[in-house]
Protein backbone atom coordinates (compact mmCIF):
# COMPACT_ATOMS: atom_id res chain seq x y z
CA UNK A 1 0.00 0.00 0.00
CA UNK A 2 2.70 2.20 0.64
CA UNK A 3 4.27 1.62 -2.42
CA UNK A 4 1.39 2.53 -4.48
CA UNK A 5 1.13 5.69 -2.30
CA UNK A 6 4.70 6.71 -2.96
CA UNK A 7 4.51 6.11 -6.96
CA UNK A 8 1.06 7.88 -7.33
CA UNK A 9 2.82 10.69 -5.74
CA UNK A 10 5.24 10.23 -8.17
CA UNK A 11 3.21 10.21 -10.84
CA UNK A 12 1.42 13.69 -9.71
CA UNK A 13 4.47 15.18 -9.30
CA UNK A 14 5.86 14.16 -12.38
CA UNK A 15 2.63 15.42 -14.33
CA UNK A 16 2.81 19.19 -12.30
CA UNK A 17 6.24 19.47 -13.23
CA UNK A 18 5.78 19.12 -16.67
CA UNK A 19 4.38 22.70 -17.70
CA UNK A 20 6.72 23.61 -15.66
CA UNK A 21 9.59 22.31 -17.42
CA UNK A 22 7.94 22.78 -21.05
CA UNK A 23 7.73 26.33 -19.86
CA UNK A 24 10.58 27.26 -19.46
CA UNK A 25 11.71 27.37 -23.49
CA UNK A 26 9.36 29.69 -24.25
CA UNK A 27 10.68 32.73 -25.37
CA UNK A 28 10.06 36.19 -24.82
CA UNK A 29 9.63 39.57 -25.84
CA UNK A 30 12.83 41.28 -26.30
CA UNK A 31 13.18 44.04 -24.08
CA UNK A 32 13.45 46.58 -26.82
CA UNK A 33 10.11 46.62 -27.67
CA UNK A 34 9.14 47.44 -24.22
CA UNK A 35 10.07 50.79 -24.34
CA UNK A 36 7.10 52.66 -24.58
CA UNK A 37 6.59 52.53 -20.43
CA UNK A 38 9.13 51.94 -18.40
CA UNK A 39 7.94 49.83 -15.19
CA UNK A 40 8.62 52.18 -12.48
CA UNK A 41 6.09 54.70 -14.61
CA UNK A 42 2.49 55.15 -13.25
CA UNK A 43 0.02 54.30 -16.00
CA UNK A 44 -2.37 56.93 -17.45
CA UNK A 45 -5.14 58.73 -15.33
CA UNK A 46 -8.69 56.58 -15.28
CA UNK A 47 -11.78 57.52 -14.23
CA UNK A 48 -13.23 54.60 -11.51
CA UNK A 49 -17.08 54.90 -12.33
CA UNK A 50 -19.30 56.11 -14.97
CA UNK A 51 -19.07 59.69 -14.84
CA UNK A 52 -17.96 62.33 -12.40
CA UNK A 53 -18.84 65.74 -11.74
CA UNK A 54 -16.29 68.42 -12.51
CA UNK A 55 -17.02 71.34 -10.02
CA UNK A 56 -15.79 74.68 -9.78
CA UNK A 57 -14.02 74.04 -6.39
CA UNK A 58 -12.76 71.46 -4.24
CA UNK A 59 -16.04 70.92 -2.76
CA UNK A 60 -18.97 68.92 -3.30
CA UNK A 61 -21.10 71.84 -2.35
CA UNK A 62 -19.40 74.06 -5.09
CA UNK A 63 -20.87 74.45 -8.90
CA UNK A 64 -21.23 72.01 -11.11
CA UNK A 65 -19.78 73.03 -14.55
CA UNK A 66 -19.42 69.94 -16.32
CA UNK A 67 -19.06 65.97 -16.43
CA UNK A 68 -16.00 63.87 -16.63
CA UNK A 69 -17.50 60.16 -18.67
CA UNK A 70 -15.45 57.31 -18.59
CA UNK A 71 -13.48 57.37 -21.76
CA UNK A 72 -12.65 61.02 -21.75
CA UNK A 73 -8.86 61.63 -22.12
CA UNK A 74 -8.15 64.79 -19.01
CA UNK A 75 -5.29 65.74 -17.57
CA UNK A 76 -4.12 66.51 -13.80
CA UNK A 77 -3.00 69.72 -12.98
CA UNK A 78 -2.43 69.24 -9.14
CA UNK A 79 -4.11 67.34 -6.05
CA UNK A 80 -5.67 69.08 -3.42
CA UNK A 81 -6.26 66.45 -0.83
CA UNK A 82 -8.95 64.32 -2.25
CA UNK A 83 -9.56 66.40 -5.07
CA UNK A 84 -7.74 67.12 -8.36
CA UNK A 85 -7.91 69.73 -10.70
CA UNK A 86 -7.68 68.44 -14.12
CA UNK A 87 -8.82 69.33 -18.09
CA UNK A 88 -11.54 67.33 -19.64
CA UNK A 89 -9.49 67.28 -23.30
CA UNK A 90 -12.59 66.36 -25.05
CA UNK A 91 -14.59 69.21 -23.53
CA UNK A 92 -12.23 71.61 -22.31
CA UNK A 93 -13.68 72.14 -18.80
CA UNK A 94 -11.35 72.69 -16.40
CA UNK A 95 -12.47 72.16 -12.73
CA UNK A 96 -12.06 69.61 -9.64
CA UNK A 97 -12.99 65.88 -9.07
CA UNK A 98 -12.85 63.58 -6.34
CA UNK A 99 -9.67 61.61 -6.05
CA UNK A 100 -12.11 58.75 -5.06
CA UNK A 101 -13.11 58.20 -8.34
CA UNK A 102 -10.06 59.30 -10.44
CA UNK A 103 -6.98 57.61 -10.32
CA UNK A 104 -3.72 56.29 -12.13
CA UNK A 105 -3.89 52.88 -13.73
CA UNK A 106 -1.71 50.18 -11.89
CA UNK A 107 0.15 48.22 -14.30
CA UNK A 108 2.19 45.47 -13.93
CA UNK A 109 5.88 44.41 -14.99
CA UNK A 110 6.84 40.94 -15.29
CA UNK A 111 10.85 41.72 -15.23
Amino acid sequence: MRATRIAVSAAILGALALPIASATTATAAPSSALTSQSCNDPGPWVIGTKAVTIRSRASAKSTAVGILYRGHKFTVHKTSGNWRYITDRTTGVKGWVSATYVYRDVRMCLD
